[in-house]
């Protein structure tokens, strides 16, 4: 049995929530995972053959994750937590739950054929499957965090004055300095949102290189305390974007690297160009 788990949803069978989204045939789900071998699929499809809709789906999951309100009550906030917690970066509105299926759907292809020996576990080391979080990324945390902190105040200070029976103006429900403080405090201190710490320093200005030492360093957030042999060591793929050389002694040995002098960090590239590109390389776009 292949299960799924994203935030409170534990445990919920995978061929389930991928016909939550709205792939409910049989032969949809195998012609997407497009194994030569279907058995271990199978398996799973017939155990769950008496969920012939979205809804059926939807419900199977509300009730397994303890939701026991009446039916259409279950069905939205099931759907709520699907649109918005599963996948979100492939997005969080009903035009991408067949989007989010067939992802879904590879994921399990990949599972499978690494699980039979067919192709080799991903390497974790691998840079092409590492990301750098930028100062821009890490910034947009925090003020997401805090502007979602915000806008409960706000929504508390309003229930409470209006219960009194008077109607508020906005000066009286903000906050004026809530945001404006967390912010700062966060800057001040490097205690960022998702208990990372150390996210902001003082820079230091010692000579020039150490400046620019400084403004290239690369944090890893793995524990300083534990081995990560693997994680610590040298990388084919770090040649031309890591710094061979450059990391401090001791526990943090390996965690802290530093780009490369010439190394530069990629910026939003547009979709459209990258998908023209693939059709003409004979890729076919997904048939909703």
């Amino acid at each position: 049995m292949f299960y799924l788990t994203f935030t409170r949803v534990k445990r919920i069978p995978l061929l389930v929530a991928i016909k939550a989204l709205g792939m409910v045939k049989d032969e949809d789900i195998m012609k997407a995972v497009g194994l030569q071998s279907h058995s271990e699929v199978l398996i799973n499809l017939y155990d769950f053959v008496d969920l012939k809709t979205r809804e059926d789906a939807l419900d199977y999951m509300a009730r397994k994750i303890g939701i026991t309100q009446s039916r259409e009550v279950r069905l939205e906030r099931m759907q709520e937590i699907v649109d918005k917690y599963l996948l979100p970066h492939v997005g969080m509105g009903k035009d991408f739950r067949m989007k989010k299926a067939y992802n879904l759907c590879k994921m399990l292809r990949k599972f499978i054929l690494v699980a039979n020996g067919e192709l080799p576990l991903d390497d974790k080391d691998h840079y092409m499957n590492k990301r750098l979080k930028l100062p821009g990324d890490l910034l947009a945390d925090l003020l997401r965090v805090n502007l979602k902190i915000l806008i409960g105040d706000m929504l508390y200070n309003f229930q409470r004055i209006v219960k009194r029976g008077k109607f508020p103006s906005i000066k009286v429900i903000i906050r004026e300095k809530l945001l404006t403080q967390k912010i700062y405090s966060a800057l001040a201190t490097g205690n960022w949102v998702g208990g990372r710490k150390g996210v902001s320093q003082r820079i230091e200005r010692l000579n020039f290189l150490q400046t620019l030492s400084h403004l290239q360093r690369v944090v890893s957030p793995l524990s300083a305390t534990q081995e990560n042999f693997e994680a610590r060591s040298l990388h084919s793929t770090h040649l031309g974007r890591l710094c061979p050389s450059e990391t401090p002694e001791g526990t943090n040995i390996g965690l802290r690297k530093n780009l490369a002098m010439l190394a530069q960090g990629t910026s939003e590239v547009a979709e459209d160009p990258v998908f023209e590109h693939m059709k003409k390389l004979g890729f076919e776009p997904v048939k909703e």
